[in-house]
């Protein structure tokens, strides 16, 4: 077995080259992250998206089935890292599932153009919009159940224009949402930040992971709340809740 990303010898720890009493001296929690993952340091403009990225992944209250999920198990009194696997267990294509689709369907179309013009952006965005009308489907990162408009997505856009780091993949997700002529179908989280990891040079396949250590400390802290505030075996429904539609009173 060979590994290129930590050497461990008697008194010395290597991480992607550095040092880690370096590491640990210097580098702040997000550049670790993107360091592990890209193999290189970020600029100070990219470690700020990319925090911001991370920040916005942290909750979203208890609507997720994945924070249900880990509090329901906290409630049965399972240990903490029995209710966090079930609650990473629990994501899936329809929960956090969007950002890997996303991610592959704006670099697939773009195919690592860097020069193209907004015309022919609008023209790839205009395309996707029709072939996924035709086949009847939603494109990934776009609507919420909540939110007319995302609000974190919103924040996100504000902050990566204000960092001049608005670049072909959120152009192209931007394009989408135009040409979807739907003012209630807008880029959610998944979308908006897919598109800047894009442009960050994040492969789709790395959408997922980074969304759960965005997530991590938020399913922590609803487990710690779960455990310490709320009753245990925690029930949803009541029983008068619960419609029983299949069949009755059969005889052997």
């Amino acid at each position: 077995m060979r590994t290129s990303i930590t050497k461990v010898e008697s008194n010395k720890i290597i991480t992607k080259g550095y040092s880690q009493e370096d590491l640990i001296n210097n580098l702040s929690f997000p550049e670790m992250v993107f360091l592990l993952f890209k193999k290189e340091l970020p600029s100070e403009k990219e470690l700020k998206i990319f925090n911001h990225i991370l920040v916005s992944f942290c909750d979203h209250g208890l609507t997720p089935p994945s924070t249900q999920v880990a509090r329901l198990i906290t409630s049965s009194g399972s240990p903490l890292n029995v209710a966090l696997s079930g609650a990473l267990l629990s994501f899936g294509v329809n929960h956090a599932g969007a950002i890997e689709k996303i991610m592959d369907l704006l670099q697939d179309r773009l195919n690592n153009k860097k020069e193209i013009t907004d015309e022919q952006i609008d023209e790839i965005a205009i395309n996707i919009v029709n072939e996924y009308k035709d086949k009847k489907m939603n494109v990934p990162g776009y609507g919420h159940r909540f939110h007319e408009y995302d609000p974190r997505a919103k924040k996100i856009l504000e902050l990566a224009t204000e960092e001049g780091f608005v670049s072909n993949h959120t152009k192209l997700a931007l394009s989408i949402e135009k040409h979807l002529k739907n003012k209630k179908i807008r880029l959610n989280i998944d979308g908006m930040n897919g598109a800047i990891l894009s442009d960050l040079g994040f492969k789709g396949i790395n959408g997922i992971g980074l969304f759960i250590i965005g997530r991590l400390p938020g399913l922590i802290a609803h487990i710690n709340e779960e455990r310490d505030n709320e009753n245990i075996f925690r029930k949803l429904y009541e029983l008068e809740d619960i419609p029983y539609i299949g069949d009755e009173d059969k005889v052997l």
